[in-house]
């Protein structure tokens, strides 16, 4: 059940909610889901600007004791802060730093949300589930560079995209690989009983937790044939 999710910002989206969207999935939990947002695929045509109002908005996220109802608290423990921040040194060398990319201050395993823009499609941030607040940003052509770029990794658990178009939501709904496509929200936070939840390729079998058909997995199927 690992991911490497996209949410994919199409030209034409509402850039305030992709941007939104994006931050929310991306350091909710600080990115310690399986459906967390990893890539940010952006058409070029609005590139820039997504980039500079994504700075800003994850710059006012809160660190701190989740006691204390702040946005982000610590990582798991020391081992996965430890390869979370060598993820974000691999980050350094494959983009742009643009927010984040240190151990955040405070009595534990604190990281700031990272932001790394300019990203390669294949590269190894790009590739490699991170399990931490790690953010790669990715420049896509057109909305067809953008969906090949999200359905170029091992996984496939889920996805979303933010778009105006119905005829670009109707391509998605039968070209993104995913178990789990969420339209013009976020790719985080499936509703129980509403959104059976499973995924494709490393990310597990089409039977999805959460919905009907799951409860097959605790039969056994039998055929029987009779000459009559």
């Amino acid at each position: 059940m690992g991911g490497k999710d996209s949410i994919v910002v199409d030209a034409d989206a509402n850039i305030e909610a992709a941007v939104d969207g994006v931050s929310a999935s991306a350091f909710g939990f600080q990115g310690q889901k399986c459906s967390a947002c990893s890539r940010a695929i952006v058409d070029e045509r609005v590139y820039e600007a997504f980039v500079e109002k994504l700075k800003a908005r994850v710059e006012q996220i809160r660190i701190g004791d989740p006691q204390e109802n702040v946005t982000m608290g610590p990582v798991i423990n020391e081992g996965a802060m430890r390869s979370i921040l060598k993820y974000v040194e691999i980050g350094r060398r494959d983009g742009r730093l643009l927010t984040g990319g240190a151990r955040a201050k405070g009595d534990g395993y604190f990281i700031q949300p990272t932001v790394i823009a300019d990203v390669a499609p294949d590269a190894r941030i790009a590739q490699e589930e991170i399990f931490g607040p790690v953010l790669a940003v990715i420049k896509a052509k057109d909305f067809d560079d953008g969906l090949r770029i999200a359905n170029n990794t091992e996984y496939g658990l889920t996805g979303a995209m933010y778009t105006t178009s119905p005829e670009k939501i109707e391509r998605a709904k039968r070209d993104f690989h995913v178990g789990n496509l969420y339209i013009n929200r976020k790719c985080t936070g499936a509703v129980v009983g509403a959104h059976p939840f499973g995924g494709f390729n490393m990310s597990g079998t089409d039977s999805k937790a959460g919905g009907a058909d799951y409860l097959y997995l605790y039969s056994q199927a039998k055929s029987i044939g009779e000459r009559l």
